[in-house]
């Protein structure tokens, strides 16, 4: 029994749903990313429809230093204003290992900062994973959307696959490349879940949206960072200075990362850019984490809006993690 519904019958239900989401504009229109099985993911690997809500949750000071020693009962969760319970609390997310899928725009408008990405993606891929533990793919959008290696903990395969891009595309489909990713290689996999797009926020071809990619990031339990190319030719841009938020397009580089607990980076100095991914690194290994099971359990498509809080005397602390999530019947690996 499952919320009160005969297992079998849960499921022809949370399949009927699912083939109900696909026939809708926006998601069975997209073009698919060429997908072989992930390496190291066991094809028995049991996936479960979501009745508990999971939050890695990363606390920081004024400085932005990590915060350890905290407990569970220095946390509140609220979901749509209403406390909830938490479940679970974990401070050693490290001895879980990272799946990370590095996305790079190889559109018209990034052309000519194609070495800018390579080298990006392999020093966040050099910095952040853990060898022999944690696993990376690797893969490109334009009008098309490449799957160039799969999961994988080898760092050859990686870095032939980033160097080995030569040709450019005619188009843009960020907002299809992650929700395609997450939906078909990031909720199968066990553990936790990293995103890095490397892109200038354009996005001129898909057919999902930003709040799209947002929602399917939530539901995946994926986080999302981003790196601006437009880094990559600062210094000829008037008025542009590195760091910033300039245009649209950069604030929806920032609202993808932040909505799902990540960080966008704005920077033309790489040895900034390599303190950023250090940064993340040892974020993504001085994380809490923590689930609850939701007191409203309705499916009803509605956004419920998560809002962790510590206990009083803390607020010169700050807290980040995913700021919501669409409630719809879906399966995610534990």
């Amino acid at each position: 029994m499952l919320l009160g519904v005969p297992r079998f019958l849960f499921t022809i239900l949370a399949l009927a749903c699912l083939f109900c989401a696909a026939a809708m504009p926006g998601s069975a229109q997209n073009p698919k990313p060429t997908a072989s099985p992930t390496p190291g993911v066991d094809d028995q690997t049991i996936v479960t429809t979501i009745s508990r809500v999971r939050l890695p949750v990363t606390v920081t000071d004024k400085k932005g230093r990590f915060i350890p020693g905290l407990t569970k009962g220095d946390f509140t969760i609220f979901e749509d204003k209403v406390p909830q319970q938490i479940e679970t609390f974990s401070d050693d997310v490290s001895s879980q290992p990272l799946y990370v899928a590095v996305l790079m725009d190889t559109s018209p408008s990034t052309a000519g900062k194609l070495k800018f990405q390579q080298e990006s993606a392999m020093n966040f891929i050099q910095t952040v994973v853990k060898a022999r533990k944690d696993r990376v793919l690797f893969g490109t959008f334009d009008d098309e959307i490449n799957l160039l290696q799969d999961f994988t903990d080898k760092l050859d395969l990686l870095d032939k696959a980033v160097f080995g891009v030569k040709k450019m595309g005619k188009q843009t489909a960020l907002y299809d490349a992650v929700w395609q990713f997450c939906d078909e290689k990031m909720r199968s996999v066990p553990g936790r879940r990293v995103l890095l797009v490397i892109s200038d926020g354009e996005d001129t071809y898909s057919r999902a949206n930003l709040r799209d990619a947002i929602d399917i990031a939530q539901r995946t339990e994926t986080i999302l960072f981003a790196i601006s190319t437009k880094a990559g030719f600062i210094a000829t841009v008037p008025g542009v200075e590195a760091g910033t938020v300039q245009d649209k397009k950069d604030r929806d580089l920032q609202t993808l990362a932040e909505e799902t607990g990540g960080m966008a980076f704005f920077t033309g100095d790489m040895l900034s850019l390599e303190r950023s991914f250090t940064k993340i690194s040892n974020e993504l290994r001085a994380q809490y984490l923590l689930t609850y099971n939701p007191t409203n359990k309705q499916y009803d498509g509605t956004f419920r809006k998560i809002d962790v809080k510590l206990a009083q005397g803390r607020g010169d602390l700050k807290i980040r993690t995913k700021r919501g999530y669409k409630a719809i019947a879906d399966s995610v690996a534990p």
